[in-house]
């Protein structure tokens, strides 16, 4: 009983999948869409034309056979009154046997067993008069009052109407009544009524539905096979095409479609290949290129590294001596070692985004908490941030745990982070967000000073760019720290994105997942930060006032996660 109920539960999930596995082929198939809308038009151009065709014949098949019964009937009646006219009967047993005499010739002329007579109402009664008589299949109110009324008012004219008749074994079938009037001598008139079973006329138009409908559904197989046969021949090319895209797109130079013939397709397949083969040179060109440049830069950066380091120990030979010389030689050996200093930092990230081009980099991966690196990084940057003013502070609900990363490549991201707030963060306050959540960890460091606009953000991550050229740096930079900061996060597979509005500050945020190889589900860290948020609901409901928020201490955070 169980394995019984198991396979009912198996079917019943199978019928209830059908419908969601037919949609999916109707959005992936062209074939199969194609021949579906195919067979669905044919279907119904073939149940118009079958329902008009089977309407058309039974309609003649009716229009035939009620003809043949008032034919049969107005002969009946002629040759009952021919009759009657000539009969001279007047006594009671005369009048019945003429009565009999009348109802065999009814049923031999007109041909139907379905006879019935009634003395028409409204005479005088007679006690010679014969009774009337009905057949089985006319009794049960067969022949309606509308019927008898009609045959009444037009006693010379045949009357007739749609019944359905009962049988013995009481079966029904459709039935034509046709009725009209006679005159007995001495007894008076009678109301005659021919009953016509249409049944025969029934039969062959069950005949004809079914033959149709076979008909049909063959033809509906034919045109379903036909437009599966053709609509594959055309769409075998169109999906070998739609493949050799897909595999041209995934990085398959080589593939390329067979060229066959002289029609549309061939075409296609011709235009397809060129422009596989233009794309695959073009691509081999511009990678050619890339390689000369990323070589071009590489052997640059390391042959310079020689004569630098020459210039490097001469300067620092040089600006120890400074105070020797006079004023303007000592500035200038100043410069030189700053400059140098400068050069040097400048071909490292050189070489370090050549690497990035090249692909060869290779991440590190430690078990490091990010809270305490982001303190390491401030307490790093702290002397350069008293000159101008600006409050490191550190803000850590979570990351205290300890999540694979590579230290030295993320510090490098923090420490350009911090570096760039404390750079444009015009001696404000400076907020180091730290937290995390199931499935990534996040640090965001929040600036109040100038901001950017919005086509300086898109271009924030560029190598090279600067906000404001003009603009005097305190700090250093090569204009490669955002851009080299990013390739970092993308190869922890994570993000680093940018908030900033004018005269609203900045706040750069970096996620990466706990696990190397995991999706983010979402940052812990909101961005536009939640006091960038409350400033602009403040400015709606009162513009002139504004403040910063409220943040607290990195001993503070501490002793919050120790309790």
């Amino acid at each position: 009983m169980a394995s019984r109920l198991a396979g009912w539960a198996a079917d019943w999930r199978l019928w209830r999948r059908w419908p969601q596995q037919v949609r999916s082929q109707w959005r992936r198939s062209l074939q199969f869409r194609t021949v579906a809308i195919t067979v669905g038009l044919s279907g119904l151009a073939i149940l118009l034309t079958g329902a008009y065709l089977s309407f058309s014949i039974g309609n003649d098949l009716f229009q035939s056979r009620l003809q043949q019964a008032l034919g049969g009937s107005g002969r009946a009646i002629a040759s009952a009154q021919s009759i009657l006219d000539a009969s001279d009967a007047s006594e009671r047993v005369a009048l019945q046997q003429l009565m009999g005499t009348v109802r065999t010739d009814l049923q031999t002329t007109s041909g139907s067993s379905l006879i019935a007579a009634y003395r028409a109402p409204g005479q005088d009664p007679s006690q010679v008069t014969p009774p009337g008589f009905e057949s089985p299949g006319l009794g049960g109110g067969v022949i309606s009052d509308a019927l008898s009324e009609a045959v009444r008012a037009d006693p010379d004219s045949l009357q007739w109407q749609s019944v359905t008749l009962t049988a013995a074994d009481g079966s029904t079938t459709a039935g034509i009544v046709v009725g009209s009037m006679v005159s007995m001598p001495t007894a008076g008139s009678y109301e005659i009524y021919l009953g016509y079973d249409l049944s025969e006329s029934e039969q062959t138009l069950g005949f004809v539905q079914r033959t149709l409908f076979v008909a049909g559904v063959g033809l509906m197989i034919l045109v379903g096979g036909a437009a599966w046969f053709i609509v594959r021949f055309v769409a075998t090319p169109i999906r070998f095409a739609a493949e050799t895209s897909q595999r041209l797109a995934g990085g398959d130079l080589d593939v390329r479609m067979p060229e066959k013939g002289e029609d549309e397709l061939a075409i296609l397949a011709r235009s397809f290949n060129g422009m596989a083969a233009s794309m695959q040179k073009q691509i081999k060109e511009l990678a050619e290129l890339s390689l000369v440049q990323q070589r071009f830069v590489s052997d640059v950066s390391h042959e310079l590294r020689t004569p630098l380091t020459t210039i490097r120990l001469a300067g620092d030979v040089l600006y120890d001596q400074r105070d020797s010389f006079p004023p303007a030689t000592e500035r200038t050996a100043e410069l030189l070692h700053d400059q140098v200093g400068r050069f040097e930092i400048l071909l490292a990230d050189l070489l370090e985004i050549s690497r990035y081009d090249a692909g060869s980099i290779e991440l590190e991966l430690e078990p490091t908490s990010l809270v305490h690196l982001a303190e390491e990084v401030v307490e790093e940057l702290r002397p350069l941030a008293e000159p101008t003013g600006s409050d490191l502070r550190i803000v850590a609900p979570g990351g205290y745990s300890a999540v694979p990363m590579d230290p030295r490549r993320i510090r490098r991201i923090v420490r350009n982070l911090v570096g760039n707030a404390i750079e444009h963060g015009e001696g404000k306050p400076i907020v180091v967000s730290v937290d995390s959540n199931e499935s990534s960890v996040a640090i965001a460091v929040r600036d109040y000073g100038q901001g950017m606009t919005r086509e300086a953000t898109e271009r924030v991550f560029d190598r090279f760019w600067r906000a404001d050229p003009s603009r005097k740096r305190t700090i250093g930079g090569t204009g490669l720290g955002l851009a080299i900061s990013l390739e970092d996060a993308v190869l922890h597979e994570g993000w680093l994105e940018v908030w900033s509005e004018p005269a609203a500050g900045s706040s750069f945020r970096l996620t990466i997942p706990r696990e190397p190889g995991t999706d983010i589900v979402r940052s812990p860290i909101s961005l536009p930060p939640d006091d960038a948020i409350e400033t602009i609901v403040d400015e709606l409901t009162a513009p002139t006032t504004r403040s910063l928020p409220t943040v607290r201490s990195a001993d503070d955070d501490k002793e919050g996660a120790r309790g």
